[in-house]
């Protein structure tokens, strides 16, 4: 499970995608740096809606620095990436991030892998990622069915013929294919 604060940085980022006039959004007036309506009289509603949610971006990036420089989150792209430390089995490293809103961290390119690799390091647990083995052809996809554009296997890797359906990173930022039942690193992607 993720931080408080992590939950924090997930509902105001619901918020922010979800609120596209503030006068469609009532409950954000009072919040801490968000001026509701009535602290924005005379001005048109387009550009009262403009300025709050101006200011909601600003203190969302505010709070994913302030994660960011505890450690708790990482930013690569467009994706957060989020770790509690804690350890599990694929299937339920999956559901913990997707009951947050996320999916297990998956390295699209050399940049996201090293991110990944950064958390990994941080704790010195290998972690899942959100790769698998198809179950009929042996290919490796991403959990959504798509190819991989990006790999990096440990040299002689995958070489789990079949019983290894999961994919681990190692500390090295390197890939190898798993067992599914260990209990590895949950990150989060975002």
């Amino acid at each position: 499970m993720l931080s408080c604060s992590s939950y924090t940085l997930i509902a105001l980022a619901a918020l922010l995608v979800t609120c596209h006039a503030l006068s469609k959004c009532p409950e954000t007036s009072g919040l801490p740096g968000i001026p509701g309506r009535n602290g924005l009289k005379g001005l048109p509603d387009s550009l009262a809606s403009k300025f709050a949610l101006a200011n909601l971006k600003h203190r969302l990036f505010q709070l994913e620095a302030a994660l960011a420089l505890n450690g708790k989150i990482r930013k690569v792209g467009e994706k957060i990436l989020a770790s509690n430390g804690k350890k599990a089995d694929f299937v339920s490293a999956l559901q913990s991030c997707e009951e947050v809103g996320g999916t297990l961290a998956a390295p699209k390119n050399e940049e996201e892998n090293k991110a990944i690799m950064d958390i990994v390091k941080q704790y010195n647990q290998y972690a899942y990622l959100g790769i698998r083995k198809g179950e009929t052809s042996g290919q490796v996809k991403y959990l959504n069915g798509m190819p991989l554009s990006y790999s990096n296997w440990h040299q002689h890797e995958p070489n789990g013929k079949g019983t290894e359906k999961c994919v681990e990173m190692y500390t090295d930022g390197t890939w190898n294919d798993k067992k599914c039942n260990m209990y590895r690193l949950t990150i989060c992607e975002f």
